[in-house]
């Protein structure tokens, strides 16, 4: 794998690297202000230029704004999300969508975002596309914010917010991964149709690729709060034990020839057929892990190697 290219974001006419910083783990309270400052000034040094955050990631926005003061703001694509402030989660009413916007330039320590996604909608996507996007449509044409998209899993999801007309970037996880490719029969082909921003995001699906032994973590904010079952966007994805066989036999795979399934997580992501009309968002919780990750989409993979784990796993060539 050669040098992070740059590559473009659909209509957007923003030109990013192709491997972008989620800043949802540098929310952890627990965590210091300076470990997630270093972090994201240590991404932008390496060339990172695009910078995701959302209200609903603890105090990431926060974070961020800290760590793009002092001229850093200017170095990058800042990319927040409504729809999920824990005050009015899920509340896609005119005054909620307004509050988050408002707040979010406090917290980010900006008075423009380049780009703000409607933010993870559960079970329903037209209340979404009512108040909410006719706000986001209203602040891009006052050029508060750059452009819209949606953050959300479900590609009957995207297919619909994609006909609004007034979508420009789709940000989905887990379904372009070694674990799974289904975005290649539904989201992608469309959104290269309609010339949208593609956003693949979690492509180590939180520790599953990450590189140590995976195992299954479920959350119970996983949940839909009444029963044990999964969210629609939590199938499949990290918390669903259902894939931990597969990602065991890959990561096993891996071990006995020396391999960090990292190295081929991160560079398959890469390698997406966005037809450079895509990024890739890794969410590194210190600058150690997000290093980890760089390192693993510029060291090159052997094709032999690639060979071998396709046709071990039955995973078609892009």
């Amino acid at each position: 794998m050669p040098d992070l290219e740059v590559r473009r974001l659909g209509r957007t006419e923003m030109m990013p690297n192709a491997l972008g910083v989620g800043a949802g783990y540098l929310g952890d309270p627990d965590r210091t202000d300076v470990e997630a400052i270093e972090t994201i000034r240590g991404a932008i040094q390496q060339g990172v230029n695009f910078v995701d955050t959302s209200p609903y990631y603890g105090v990431s926005e926060s974070r961020v704004g800290l760590a793009l003061s002092d001229h850093w703001r200017e170095k990058v694509y800042l990319q927040t999300k409504v729809g999920s402030h824990p005050r009015f989660l899920r509340d896609f009413s005119k005054e909620a969508t307004t509050w988050s916007l408002e707040n979010s330039l406090s917290m980010l320590r900006t008075d423009y975002l380049d780009s703000v996604l409607i933010h993870g909608p559960r079970y329903d996507i037209e209340s979404p596309l009512n108040e909410c996007l006719d706000v986001l449509v209203d602040w891009k044409a006052k050029n508060r914010i750059g452009h819209i998209g949606i953050g959300v899993r479900q590609p009957e999801f995207h297919k619909r917010a994609i006909e609004t007309g007034q979508i420009d970037i789709i940000l989905s996880f887990f379904d372009y991964s070694l674990l799974s490719q289904e975005l290649t029969k539904s989201t992608i082909p469309l959104a290269l149709k309609n010339d949208v921003g593609i956003i693949l995001g979690s492509p180590l699906l939180a520790s599953l690729l990450a590189g140590p032994e995976p195992s299954i973590d479920v959350e119970e904010e996983m949940s839909d709060g009444k029963t044990s079952a999964l969210t629609p966007a939590a199938v499949g994805g990290p918390t669903d034990s259902a894939v931990l066989p597969l990602a065991h036999k890959m990561w096993e795979w891996c071990h006995l020839r020396g391999i960090n399934i990292r190295d081929l997580a991160i560079q398959f992501a890469l390698q997406a057929p966005l037809q450079g009309n895509g990024i890739v968002l890794t969410g590194p919780a210190n600058l150690k892990e997000f290093n980890e990750v760089y390192k693993s989409a510029t060291t090159e993979v052997p094709e032999s190697t690639w060979q071998e784990f396709r046709n071990e796993f039955g995973i078609e060539s892009n």
